[in-house]
Protein backbone atom coordinates (compact mmCIF):
# COMPACT_ATOMS: atom_id res chain seq x y z
CA UNK A 1 0.00 0.00 0.00
CA UNK A 2 1.43 3.38 -1.24
CA UNK A 3 2.15 6.02 1.48
CA UNK A 4 0.02 8.96 1.33
CA UNK A 5 -0.64 12.61 3.28
CA UNK A 6 -4.12 13.58 2.87
CA UNK A 7 -4.42 17.64 3.26
CA UNK A 8 -8.00 19.29 4.16
CA UNK A 9 -8.03 22.65 2.79
CA UNK A 10 -9.80 25.38 4.48
CA UNK A 11 -9.58 29.58 4.24
CA UNK A 12 -7.01 29.45 7.16
CA UNK A 13 -5.58 26.09 8.23
CA UNK A 14 -4.54 22.80 6.58
CA UNK A 15 -5.13 19.92 8.36
CA UNK A 16 -3.26 16.68 7.31
CA UNK A 17 -3.02 13.32 7.73
CA UNK A 18 -0.05 10.65 7.22
CA UNK A 19 -0.99 7.28 6.88
CA UNK A 20 1.30 5.02 7.49
CA UNK A 21 1.65 6.67 11.13
CA UNK A 22 -1.55 7.69 11.03
CA UNK A 23 -0.78 10.84 12.26
CA UNK A 24 -2.73 14.10 12.31
CA UNK A 25 -1.29 17.97 12.15
CA UNK A 26 -2.65 21.12 11.15
CA UNK A 27 -0.78 23.98 9.83
CA UNK A 28 -1.68 27.78 8.74
CA UNK A 29 -2.65 28.23 5.49
CA UNK A 30 -0.16 30.72 4.77
CA UNK A 31 3.16 31.22 3.53
CA UNK A 32 4.74 30.48 7.01
CA UNK A 33 2.49 27.56 7.61
CA UNK A 34 3.00 25.63 3.79
CA UNK A 35 7.17 26.31 4.69
CA UNK A 36 6.46 24.07 7.80
CA UNK A 37 4.21 21.80 5.99
CA UNK A 38 6.41 21.31 2.89
CA UNK A 39 9.66 20.22 5.89
CA UNK A 40 7.32 18.15 7.23
CA UNK A 41 6.09 16.14 4.09
CA UNK A 42 9.94 15.78 3.59
CA UNK A 43 10.93 14.05 6.46
CA UNK A 44 7.67 11.80 5.76
CA UNK A 45 9.19 11.11 2.06
CA UNK A 46 5.79 9.99 1.40
CA UNK A 47 4.87 8.98 -2.64
CA UNK A 48 1.84 11.39 -2.87
CA UNK A 49 0.22 14.34 -1.51
CA UNK A 50 -3.55 14.13 -1.87
CA UNK A 51 -6.08 17.44 -1.62
CA UNK A 52 -9.52 18.45 -2.92
CA UNK A 53 -9.42 21.47 -6.29
CA UNK A 54 -11.12 24.25 -3.94
CA UNK A 55 -10.29 27.13 -6.00
CA UNK A 56 -8.45 29.94 -4.63
CA UNK A 57 -7.85 28.46 -1.50
CA UNK A 58 -5.51 25.38 -2.65
CA UNK A 59 -3.59 27.42 -4.94
CA UNK A 60 -0.48 28.41 -2.28
CA UNK A 61 -0.47 24.70 -1.33
CA UNK A 62 -0.18 23.68 -5.08
CA UNK A 63 2.63 26.37 -5.67
CA UNK A 64 4.77 25.30 -3.17
CA UNK A 65 4.19 21.34 -3.57
CA UNK A 66 5.15 21.74 -6.79
CA UNK A 67 8.38 24.28 -6.41
CA UNK A 68 9.65 21.53 -4.19
CA UNK A 69 8.88 18.69 -6.59
CA UNK A 70 6.38 16.72 -4.54
CA UNK A 71 4.16 14.57 -5.96
CA UNK A 72 0.65 15.43 -5.64
CA UNK A 73 -3.36 14.68 -6.76
CA UNK A 74 -5.80 17.23 -7.07
CA UNK A 75 -9.22 15.19 -6.59
CA UNK A 76 -13.13 16.29 -7.39
CA UNK A 77 -14.49 17.16 -4.06
CA UNK A 78 -17.60 15.18 -5.17
CA UNK A 79 -15.53 12.14 -6.37
CA UNK A 80 -14.01 12.37 -2.80
CA UNK A 81 -17.00 12.50 -1.32
CA UNK A 82 -18.39 9.45 -3.34
CA UNK A 83 -15.63 7.58 -1.91
CA UNK A 84 -16.02 8.92 1.78
CA UNK A 85 -19.62 7.41 1.53
CA UNK A 86 -19.14 4.42 -0.25
CA UNK A 87 -16.08 3.27 2.60
CA UNK A 88 -18.49 4.16 5.36
CA UNK A 89 -17.07 7.40 6.47
CA UNK A 90 -19.82 9.44 7.22
CA UNK A 91 -19.14 12.24 9.42
CA UNK A 92 -17.13 15.00 7.80
CA UNK A 93 -14.95 17.30 9.79
CA UNK A 94 -11.58 18.77 8.53
CA UNK A 95 -9.54 15.69 10.47
CA UNK A 96 -11.52 13.00 8.78
CA UNK A 97 -11.63 14.61 5.66
CA UNK A 98 -7.72 14.71 5.93
CA UNK A 99 -7.49 10.99 6.43
CA UNK A 100 -10.27 10.26 4.01
CA UNK A 101 -7.89 11.64 1.15
CA UNK A 102 -4.78 9.84 2.34
CA UNK A 103 -6.99 6.34 2.30
CA UNK A 104 -8.35 7.36 -1.06
CA UNK A 105 -4.91 7.90 -2.42
CA UNK A 106 -3.57 4.80 -1.63
CA UNK A 107 -6.32 2.39 -2.02
CA UNK A 108 -7.35 3.95 -5.49
CA UNK A 109 -3.89 4.27 -6.37
CA UNK A 110 -4.03 7.47 -7.87
CA UNK A 111 -1.43 9.03 -10.25
CA UNK A 112 0.74 12.85 -9.52
CA UNK A 113 -1.26 15.67 -11.76
CA UNK A 114 1.16 17.87 -13.83
CA UNK A 115 1.61 20.96 -11.88
CA UNK A 116 -0.26 24.21 -13.11
CA UNK A 117 1.82 27.07 -14.63
CA UNK A 118 1.42 30.14 -13.32
CA UNK A 119 0.20 31.39 -16.26
CA UNK A 120 -2.95 28.63 -15.57
CA UNK A 121 -3.61 29.42 -12.25
CA UNK A 122 -3.93 33.57 -13.06
CA UNK A 123 -6.34 32.95 -15.76
CA UNK A 124 -8.00 30.42 -13.82
CA UNK A 125 -8.41 32.71 -11.59
CA UNK A 126 -9.32 35.53 -13.76
CA UNK A 127 -12.34 33.22 -15.47
CA UNK A 128 -13.94 32.71 -11.72
CA UNK A 129 -13.64 36.42 -11.35
CA UNK A 130 -15.65 36.96 -15.24
CA UNK A 131 -18.06 34.08 -14.48
CA UNK A 132 -19.10 35.91 -10.47
CA UNK A 133 -19.44 39.52 -13.17
CA UNK A 134 -21.67 37.66 -15.26
CA UNK A 135 -23.99 36.10 -12.60
CA UNK A 136 -23.67 39.71 -11.00
CA UNK A 137 -25.29 41.28 -14.20
CA UNK A 138 -28.31 38.79 -14.71
CA UNK A 139 -28.67 39.72 -10.98
CA UNK A 140 -28.53 43.14 -11.44
CA UNK A 141 -30.54 42.98 -14.52
CA UNK A 142 -33.34 41.43 -12.59
CA UNK A 143 -33.53 43.40 -9.69
CA UNK A 144 -33.92 46.64 -12.45
CA UNK A 145 -36.81 45.31 -13.84
CA UNK A 146 -38.75 45.17 -10.78
CA UNK A 147 -37.67 47.88 -9.44
CA UNK A 148 -40.24 50.95 -9.24
CA UNK A 149 -38.39 53.58 -6.95
CA UNK A 150 -36.30 55.89 -9.03
CA UNK A 151 -33.05 56.14 -6.54
CA UNK A 152 -33.15 52.45 -6.40
CA UNK A 153 -33.72 51.94 -10.06
CA UNK A 154 -30.88 54.60 -10.74
CA UNK A 155 -28.26 52.78 -8.24
CA UNK A 156 -28.48 49.60 -9.90
CA UNK A 157 -28.02 51.21 -13.24
CA UNK A 158 -25.04 52.51 -12.09
CA UNK A 159 -23.79 49.13 -10.94
CA UNK A 160 -24.99 47.50 -13.77
CA UNK A 161 -22.35 50.19 -15.75
CA UNK A 162 -19.69 49.17 -13.05
CA UNK A 163 -20.32 45.33 -13.66
CA UNK A 164 -20.03 46.21 -17.66
CA UNK A 165 -16.27 47.88 -16.72
CA UNK A 166 -15.17 45.49 -14.71
CA UNK A 167 -16.01 42.65 -17.30
CA UNK A 168 -13.73 44.83 -19.68
CA UNK A 169 -11.06 44.92 -17.82
CA UNK A 170 -10.85 41.45 -16.95
CA UNK A 171 -11.59 40.26 -20.77
CA UNK A 172 -8.53 42.67 -21.74
CA UNK A 173 -6.50 40.95 -19.07
CA UNK A 174 -7.81 37.42 -20.57
CA UNK A 175 -6.53 38.35 -23.50
CA UNK A 176 -3.43 39.46 -22.78
CA UNK A 177 -2.17 36.74 -21.16
CA UNK A 178 -3.61 34.42 -24.16
CA UNK A 179 -2.12 36.42 -26.35
CA UNK A 180 1.37 36.99 -24.98
CA UNK A 181 2.12 33.16 -24.44
CA UNK A 182 2.46 31.42 -28.05
CA UNK A 183 1.18 28.13 -27.11
CA UNK A 184 -1.76 29.20 -25.60
CA UNK A 185 -2.08 31.79 -28.41
CA UNK A 186 -1.81 29.27 -31.41
CA UNK A 187 -4.44 26.39 -29.54
CA UNK A 188 -6.90 29.72 -29.37
CA UNK A 189 -6.41 29.99 -33.06
CA UNK A 190 -7.30 26.51 -33.79
CA UNK A 191 -10.37 26.41 -31.35
CA UNK A 192 -11.38 29.99 -33.05
CA UNK A 193 -11.47 28.09 -36.33
CA UNK A 194 -14.55 26.11 -35.35
CA UNK A 195 -17.74 27.38 -36.47
CA UNK A 196 -19.72 28.44 -33.11
CA UNK A 197 -16.80 29.37 -31.52
CA UNK A 198 -15.90 32.89 -30.45
CA UNK A 199 -12.94 34.25 -28.84
CA UNK A 200 -14.36 34.42 -25.20
CA UNK A 201 -15.23 30.81 -25.48
CA UNK A 202 -11.76 29.64 -26.67
CA UNK A 203 -10.47 31.02 -24.08
CA UNK A 204 -12.49 30.07 -21.57
CA UNK A 205 -12.12 26.24 -22.64
CA UNK A 206 -8.52 26.22 -22.29
CA UNK A 207 -8.61 28.16 -19.04
CA UNK A 208 -11.96 25.41 -17.75
CA UNK A 209 -10.24 22.05 -19.72
CA UNK A 210 -6.39 22.69 -20.07
CA UNK A 211 -6.08 19.08 -20.62
CA UNK A 212 -7.78 19.65 -24.15
CA UNK A 213 -5.24 18.42 -26.81
CA UNK A 214 -4.12 15.29 -24.85
CA UNK A 215 -6.88 13.14 -24.21
CA UNK A 216 -9.17 10.31 -26.28
CA UNK A 217 -12.28 11.42 -27.56
CA UNK A 218 -13.67 10.12 -24.83
CA UNK A 219 -11.49 11.16 -21.83
CA UNK A 220 -12.39 14.20 -23.21
CA UNK A 221 -16.31 14.19 -22.96
CA UNK A 222 -15.73 12.10 -20.14
CA UNK A 223 -13.55 14.98 -18.24
CA UNK A 224 -16.17 17.88 -19.67
CA UNK A 225 -19.30 15.66 -17.76
CA UNK A 226 -21.07 15.02 -21.55
CA UNK A 227 -20.12 11.36 -22.00
CA UNK A 228 -23.86 9.73 -21.58
CA UNK A 229 -24.06 7.60 -18.62
CA UNK A 230 -26.05 4.28 -18.85
CA UNK A 231 -28.77 3.33 -16.22
CA UNK A 232 -29.85 -0.35 -16.32
CA UNK A 233 -30.52 -2.88 -14.58
CA UNK A 234 -31.92 -6.81 -15.51
CA UNK A 235 -34.52 -5.96 -18.19
CA UNK A 236 -35.27 -2.20 -16.81
CA UNK A 237 -33.40 0.62 -19.26
CA UNK A 238 -33.13 3.91 -17.39
CA UNK A 239 -32.64 7.31 -19.39
CA UNK A 240 -29.30 7.99 -20.25
CA UNK A 241 -27.67 11.22 -18.42
CA UNK A 242 -24.82 13.26 -18.17
CA UNK A 243 -23.50 14.49 -14.63
CA UNK A 244 -20.39 15.27 -12.92
CA UNK A 245 -17.38 16.94 -15.27
CA UNK A 246 -16.46 20.56 -15.83
CA UNK A 247 -19.44 22.32 -15.12
CA UNK A 248 -18.60 25.55 -15.87
CA UNK A 249 -17.31 24.48 -19.17
CA UNK A 250 -20.76 23.01 -20.04
CA UNK A 251 -22.04 25.94 -19.27
CA UNK A 252 -19.68 28.42 -21.52
CA UNK A 253 -20.47 25.63 -24.49
CA UNK A 254 -23.87 25.84 -24.13
CA UNK A 255 -24.97 28.67 -26.26
CA UNK A 256 -22.03 28.58 -28.86
CA UNK A 257 -23.59 24.61 -29.15
CA UNK A 258 -26.75 26.30 -30.46
CA UNK A 259 -25.32 28.43 -32.85
CA UNK A 260 -23.07 25.55 -34.26
CA UNK A 261 -26.52 23.48 -34.60
CA UNK A 262 -26.87 26.83 -37.45
CA UNK A 263 -23.86 27.44 -38.86
CA UNK A 264 -21.56 24.56 -38.66
CA UNK A 265 -22.29 21.72 -41.11
CA UNK A 266 -20.85 19.02 -38.42
CA UNK A 267 -22.57 19.79 -35.67
CA UNK A 268 -26.13 20.87 -38.03
CA UNK A 269 -25.96 17.32 -39.61
CA UNK A 270 -26.09 15.43 -35.72
CA UNK A 271 -28.39 17.96 -34.67
CA UNK A 272 -31.04 17.47 -37.03
CA UNK A 273 -30.10 13.48 -37.51
CA UNK A 274 -31.05 13.32 -33.67
CA UNK A 275 -34.26 15.46 -33.91
CA UNK A 276 -35.57 13.08 -37.14
CA UNK A 277 -34.65 10.18 -34.44
CA UNK A 278 -37.34 11.70 -32.26
CA UNK A 279 -34.67 13.22 -29.54
CA UNK A 280 -35.32 15.75 -27.72
CA UNK A 281 -33.21 19.20 -28.68
CA UNK A 282 -32.19 19.14 -25.11
CA UNK A 283 -30.30 15.85 -25.50
CA UNK A 284 -29.63 16.99 -29.46
CA UNK A 285 -27.39 19.69 -27.94
CA UNK A 286 -26.05 18.24 -25.31
CA UNK A 287 -24.82 15.71 -28.25
CA UNK A 288 -23.73 18.72 -29.78
CA UNK A 289 -21.53 20.56 -26.82
CA UNK A 290 -19.82 16.83 -26.58
CA UNK A 291 -18.84 16.89 -30.12
CA UNK A 292 -17.66 20.62 -30.30
CA UNK A 293 -15.27 19.11 -26.87
CA UNK A 294 -14.10 16.05 -28.95
CA UNK A 295 -13.27 17.98 -32.23
CA UNK A 296 -11.65 20.37 -30.35
CA UNK A 297 -9.53 17.73 -28.88
CA UNK A 298 -8.64 15.98 -31.67
CA UNK A 299 -7.62 19.72 -33.91
CA UNK A 300 -5.62 20.63 -30.41
CA UNK A 301 -4.00 17.19 -30.31
CA UNK A 302 -3.29 17.01 -34.45
CA UNK A 303 -2.33 21.06 -33.99
CA UNK A 304 -4.71 21.81 -37.40
CA UNK A 305 -7.49 24.03 -37.49
CA UNK A 306 -11.03 22.99 -38.54
CA UNK A 307 -12.17 22.74 -42.26
CA UNK A 308 -15.55 21.25 -42.92
CA UNK A 309 -13.97 18.50 -45.31
CA UNK A 310 -11.61 16.94 -42.61
CA UNK A 311 -13.56 17.82 -39.42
Amino acid sequence: MNDTIGIDISKDTLDTFWLSKRKHKQFANTKTGLRALTSWIREAEVSLVIFEATGVYHRLLETSLAMHDFPFARVNPRQARRFAEGTGTLAKTDRVDAAMLARMGSLLKLKADKPKSETLHNLKELETARQALIKDRTAAKARRSTATYPLLKKQIGHRQQQIARDLARVDAAIEAIITADRTLSQKADILISIPGIAKITAYAMLIEMPELGSLSGKQAASLAGLAPISRQSGKWQGKERIQGGRAVLRKVIYLPAVVATRFNPDMKVKYQELIAKGKCKKLAITAVMRKLVVMANALLRDGRKWTETRA
